[in-house]
């Protein structure tokens, strides 16, 4: 039997509250929280991005960031982002890899009654894996692609009419997109 999660509660503006509760009361009761967000790109500067699982309560089957997880209650956001990753796409990689961009707030309420209230710590991390070599768990992932920028940027542009992205967080989507191609 697995113990369930828990993660810590924010206030509104990112401090900790000291306090946690059940990962499944976290958005039922729209508790503010961290998440940590890992876009992962290679040398030719593609992007890595993960279809969200068909199962998921959230915009399933929609593509987002190549892997993303809450920060369990007591853990450095830089090891869920770790955990999360080797998790979610069976990779390995060492806290050097990360670099971290900024911290994105993202507040919303969706119609099945969920409270999202998360701060995306997110990171950037160049690897030189290619598909095959990911291992995915199919609870969280239904499929994972590369995407060169160019290509990003269109599907971004018609996102409201191919349903491809959560449409609302396209200025965060062009944060990131624009921090990989600084670094290329």
């Amino acid at each position: 039997m697995t113990t369930e999660e828990y993660i810590d509660i924010l206030n509104a503006d990112g401090s900790p509250t000291g306090k946690s509760c059940p990962k499944s009361e976290i958005h039922i009761k729209g508790y503010y929280h961290n998440t940590a967000h890992v876009w992962y790109y290679n040398a030719n500067g593609d992007i890595l991005l993960a279809q969200r699982a068909a199962s998921k309560t959230i915009c399933p089957l929609l593509w987002d960031v190549s892997v993303a997880g809450h920060v369990d209650s007591g853990e450095t956001i830089t090891h869920a982002a770790i955990r999360e990753t080797s998790e979610e796409i069976g990779i390995d990689i060492p806290e050097t890899l990360l670099e971290k961009i900024g911290v994105y707030e993202c507040f919303q309420s969706y119609s099945n009654g969920i409270k999202d209230n998360e701060f995306h710590h997110t990171y950037i991390a160049k690897i030189d894996y290619t598909l095959n070599e990911l291992t995915l768990d199919k609870n969280e992932v239904e499929q994972v692609k590369f995407v060169s920028i160019p290509q990003f940027r269109d599907l971004l542009e018609n996102s409201d009419a191919n349903g491809h992205f959560i449409s609302s967080n396209m200025a965060y989507y062009l944060e990131v997109i624009d921090a990989i191609q600084n670094r290329l």
